[in-house]
């Protein structure tokens, strides 16, 4: 099976990456179920990534019905250890405009439906999530954004809804009140899992529009969210490019060891079964245990 050190999670209007040589389709099942779509792994850069869009090819799932765990757990099969996330997001501020890009350090969990964790039903793990995007992934974004003269905003709070409405003009005007920058219906649970799985995470956020916020606000249109969207997706595609250039192979962030003080059950109480379907996540950290 081909493998890849860097996956990027596709979202809405960004459904292939340009530029990728000697491409490998996969088709993969997980202890979770299957991934969204088939996994395209090609060479860019001189690196093998790998790309799967989140919503489907055909835009066929809903932010809720995204198997999150599943889609994790094949990228990290496949030997992924830094995930750059493209996501569409709505502005609370002014200063952040449709059409800019902003690269978020922190995010508020507002979703209610989704299972945002690996573990449970007999090993408890709780992870160290202060800072959910890897600040080391993170500034390579920016780095490489900042080359291409995109109008991109350095961290920052997403506010993870879960959708599949757009915010109240109430809901928005308490998280604009919280502080917040941006909001959208994906980040969350995939930060997470992506922290459970060991795995750099750093998000690429679109600005299509202002959120509900405004007082003469004009009732959001999908039409014209995806149309400033696509205006971005080459600036999109070409971060994506300089952001693969600019990764070395070593990783030297918490990511990568995150599962060593997660484990809060002990070794001898996880069930064997568990053990085994877990093996990819946390297998090394069990050795010798019986």
């Amino acid at each position: 099976m081909p493998n890849a050190k860097i996956a990027v999670i596709g979202g809405s209007g960004l459904y292939k990456i340009e530029g990728l040589t000697d491409i490998k389709e996969v088709n993969l099942d997980t202890p979770f179920g299957k991934p969204s779509d088939a996994i395209t792994i090609g060479n860019l850069e001189g690196m093998n990534v790998a790309f799967l869009p989140r919503h489907g090819r055909k835009h066929t799932i809903t932010p809720t019905e995204v198997p999150y765990r599943a889609n994790i757990y094949a990228l990290k099969s496949l030997g992924v250890e830094r995930i750059i996330a493209v996501n569409a997001v709505g502005s609370f501020k002014k200063e952040l405009k449709p059409g800019d890009l902003v690269i978020p350090d922190q995010i508020i969990d507002r979703t209610r439906h989704r299972a945002d964790t690996f573990f449970g039903d007999g090993i408890v793990v709780h992870i160290p999530f202060a800072d959910p995007f890897c600040p080391v992934l993170s500034r390579i974004l920016h780095d490489a954004a900042r080359k291409t003269k995109a109008k991109v905003h350095f961290k920052g709070t997403c506010v993870a809804m879960e959708g599949p409405a757009f915010s109240t003009r109430a809901e928005s005007r308490l998280y604009r009140s919280w502080g917040a920058d941006i909001i959208g219906m994906t980040a969350i649970p995939e930060a997470k899992l992506a922290r459970e799985a060991e795995i750099c995470y750093a998000m690429i956020a679109g600005v299509t529009d202002y959120d509900s916020w405004q007082e003469k606000s004009e009732a959001l249109v999908v039409s014209d969210i995806l149309k400033i969207l696509r205006s971005n997706i080459n600036i999109i595609r070409e971060i994506i490019r300089l952001a693969v250039a600019g990764i070395t192979e070593e990783r030297k962030c918490e990511c990568a060891s995150v599962m060593s003080v997660a484990i809060a059950t002990s070794r001898k109480h996880i069930p064997a079964a568990l053990k085994k379907k877990l093996d990819l996540l946390i297998g090394k950290y069990l050795k010798g245990d019986s």
